[in-house]
């Protein structure tokens, strides 16, 4: 099953730029070059138009809207979840029982102390010494959130102890899911399939048909966990897939 995008749907400004980044070593699979296409980042950006651009399989990294154009690989492929489709399997059952004591808050896009430590925390356990493991408060807001994007925090706790926060963007047809991070020691109650369930549960309490999670690499373990959610639409050719 697929569909292509109805012309009136995405309507970009005619006036908006689009650059190709020169070859770099890519972020996932060792030995590759990658080539990035990216909206210009002087242009005055809004949710409606990244809500256009999210449907061309682009994604907001802090200020930074972009997508691969790699030229002999196409292994980054844009996926999403169509909310109205998706029921929990047993294992992500068993994830919401066993997380059934986790309460749940949005927060605006703010600063906050407590957040930037567990952030640290998650860093330093998962990604040490690498470009994501940034160093300051001003790079952690500059990562994670953007002036012209309606961003939200969302809290994740044990009775008063911070367990995770996803960082999601509402858009137009969806939610987007920028980011998750959470207590290293807390890694057995699977928080981060926690935070990608109850984004599926609050779009479909808003009315909205899509959960965007970014790019499946097959390749790559930190990226092939979302083959977990069915069905999962692939972006191909200008056309969103089922399968």
């Amino acid at each position: 099953m697929s569909h292509r995008l109805p012309p009136e749907i995405v309507t970009l400004p005619p006036e908006l730029a689009f650059y190709v980044s020169p070859p770099h070593p890519c972020s996932y699979l060792d030995g590759r070059e990658s080539v990035t296409l990216f909206a210009d980042p002087h242009a005055e950006l809004n949710t409606a138009i990244y809500s256009d651009l999210i449907e061309l399989g682009f994604r907001r990294s802090g200020n930074h809207v972009y997508r691969p154009r790699c030229p002999r690989c196409d292994a980054c492929i844009p996926v999403r979840i169509p909310v109205a489709e998706f029921r929990p399997d047993r294992s992500q059952r068993r994830t919401l029982k066993r997380n059934s004591d986790v309460t749940v808050r949005m927060l605006p896009a703010e600063f906050n102390e407590e957040h930037y430590r567990l952030y640290r925390r998650y860093m330093s356990s998962r990604h040490a010494g690498g470009s994501m493991d940034v160093d300051s408060p001003e790079q952690y807001s500059d990562f994670l959130t953007s002036p012209w994007c309606d961003t939200r925090f969302v809290e994740f706790r044990h009775e008063t102890q911070l367990l995770a926060v996803a960082v999601i963007d509402l858009l137009r047809s969806g939610l987007s899911a920028v980011y998750t991070f959470f207590d290293p020691q807390h890694q057995h109650r699977g928080l981060g399939n926690l935070a990608v369930l109850w984004q599926v549960e609050e779009a479909r309490r808003r009315g909205l048909p899509w959960v965007y999670l970014g790019y499946l690499i097959h390749e790559s373990a930190k990226m092939a966990y979302k083959t977990r959610y069915r069905p999962l639409q692939q972006f191909h050719h200008g056309y969103w897939h089922t399968g």
